[in-house]
């Protein structure tokens, strides 16, 4: 298989999600410049991830509960919620709750398809290695970022739950990815029973998500008055 057919592979994963996840928004669809800009920061994360990582691994070693929660999880959710909350949260255009969700998939969705790219051109990846990638870290880092983005959007317009709000936006993308890390790196022979059920459970909790955070856009009661009023 040639490079290109490779690097395509690769990426198609994450961008497809990003289409998905983009058209999920019911009421206002986001400007699509923004929602690129969000995707190419999250592929720039990378390479600072890739930094820390390694001086952390050096400083906590690599014990698997480490590794999984605080190396891996830790300073990779908490940089993409840095991103998206000082550069979107604030942001005019962030004027609907499910708008958290898109923001913080397109920065997830953005370091997964790097991070997929390097995997692929460095292990020489096959296509149904690449279709594996696609069904567990690609689509798992797009099942945090819908967490992160979920809770982002009620921290917004739940003035009186923010600070909450704000900690579960960082906290439960860290917990569910450092869960997901860890199967990964503890069962090495049975990890595909824990992680199917693991994985149907995020894709129905995102779901889930997604159809609650469209349901309180103040969008959708204006679009009903207009209706009512036609």
């Amino acid at each position: 298989m040639s490079i290109v057919s490779v690097i395509l592979a690769a990426i198609a994963p994450g961008v497809a999600l990003l289409a998905y996840f983009y058209l999920k928004d019911r009421y206002d669809t986001e400007p699509i410049h923004l929602v690129g800009k969000m995707f190419l920061f999250g592929i720039l994360l990378v390479f600072p991830v890739m930094v820390l990582q390694r001086a952390f691994v050096h400083g906590f070693g690599d014990d698997p509960l480490v590794f999984s929660f605080l190396i891996s999880a830790g300073v990779e959710e908490f940089l993409k919620w840095f991103l998206v909350y000082f550069l979107i949260f604030r942001h005019a255009t962030f004027d609907e709750p499910y708008d958290g969700i898109v923001y913080s998939v397109a920065v997830s969705l953005g370091f997964a398809t790097l991070e997929n790219v390097f995997y692929a051109l460095l292990n020489s990846a096959s296509i149904s290695t690449l279709l594996m990638r696609a069904f567990l870290p690609v689509s798992g880092h797009a099942m945090f970022g819908v967490m992160m983005g979920y809770h982002l959007g009620k921290a917004k317009f739940n003035p009186e739950q923010r600070t909450r709000q704000l900690f579960y936006s960082c906290f439960m993308p860290i917990l569910w990815h450092g869960v997901f890390d860890y199967v990964l790196l503890t069962a090495k022979t049975y990890w595909i029973w824990i992680m199917l059920p693991l994985m149907a459970f995020l894709w129905g909790r995102s779901l889930w998500n997604v159809k609650r955070a469209n349901a309180r856009s103040p969008l959708r009661v204006l679009r009903r008055e207009e209706r009512v009023e036609m």
